[in-house]
């Protein structure tokens, strides 16, 4: 069963974010503690898509039980490729970790909120992001930001 998408969840992160945090501005990856990454996209760049998965699979090489750092690149990506293409703006991701579960979060600049949809029955590519986001995360949702959005997921370490 799923949990129901929380109101903001157990840290803070974007523009709100209580810990305070540096964004790069070359598209790299700042690690600002032991437990956050943060990850810069560039505006319509999908070079950015296996940039952000191979910075999160080394954020995570020692989280979690077999198959769960896979599961969260997977739905980082849909995250990630969703923001780059719908917004033609850039993104920031965030991932934060603790022993019991890890958060991701994309925050791009435009507000329109995604919606998940029929998979797209051409050539079957499109619509399948937010499918899998709902089918595999613990929990996921959006918020509004000021100027955009952040579309999260959950995951717990220790699920099956």
């Amino acid at each position: 069963m799923k949990r129901q998408a929380r109101g903001g969840g157990p840290v803070a992160i974007g523009a709100s974010s209580a810990k305070a945090t540096e964004e790069t501005t070359d598209g790299g990856t700042d690690r600002t503690g032991a437990g956050e990454l943060r990850h810069r996209l560039g505006r319509a760049d999908l070079r950015a898509v296996p940039e952000a998965r191979r910075a999160l699979r080394e954020f995570l090489r020692h989280w979690g039980r077999p198959g769960r750092s896979e599961i969260a690149e997977l739905l980082t990506s849909e995250l990630v490729t969703n923001a780059l293409i719908h917004t033609d703006r850039d993104a920031v991701l965030t991932a934060t970790v603790s022993p019991q579960e890890l958060r991701v979060e994309v925050r791009d600049f435009v507000g329109r909120r995604p919606q998940p949809r029929v998979p797209d029955s051409g050539d079957g590519t499109h619509g399948r992001g937010l499918i899998l986001v709902q089918s595999l995360a613990d929990s996921w949702g959006v918020r509004s930001h000021g100027v955009g959005k952040a579309v999260w997921f959950e995951l717990g370490a220790d699920a099956a």
